[in-house]
């Protein structure tokens, strides 16, 4: 996969929001109407594009009734040994840097997918777009 979209109501709150998780802007680029950007981190590629008048985006996570794509998942099984300690760190991050609060949709739990055991947790970004990390427990 090249990357990943995301439209956002302000790219610079994005930016700095995708930079906490550990992303870098490596191309800032006009999409002809408005301000885009690539950055890599996290073994991935996103796109940020920033919308003019933009509209509140659905809840995915909360609406059991969402059709669409659902989330981005972050494999952290590399980067951290315990997802709690990752995400309390995070926040911390997000208050020295005076971020607003990060918003935590579902604190790390365990889940069971086919024979492996995962641990999971939720926040949501600038707007709202739920994301994943994930971590494969051994």
């Amino acid at each position: 996969m090249h990357h990943i979209s995301i439209r956002t109501a302000d790219i610079h709150q994005a930016i700095a929001f995708y930079e906490m998780l550990g992303f870098a802007v490596n191309e800032r680029f006009t999409t002809g109407y408005t301000l885009a950007c690539w950055m890599e981190g996290l073994g991935g590629r996103i796109e940020l594009i920033q919308i003019p008048q933009p509209k509140p985006a659905p809840d995915a996570f909360h609406d059991e009734h969402y059709v669409g794509y659902y989330h981005l998942s972050f494999d952290l099984t590399h980067h951290t040994s315990d997802l709690a300690t990752w995400l309390n760190t995070l926040q911390d991050q997000f208050k020295h840097a005076q971020l607003p609060p990060l918003q935590i949709l579902l604190e790390p739990e365990q889940q069971m997918i086919g024979d492996l055991v995962y641990e999971v947790a939720f926040i949501a970004d600038t707007d709202g777009l739920p994301l994943e990390f994930i971590r494969l427990l051994k």
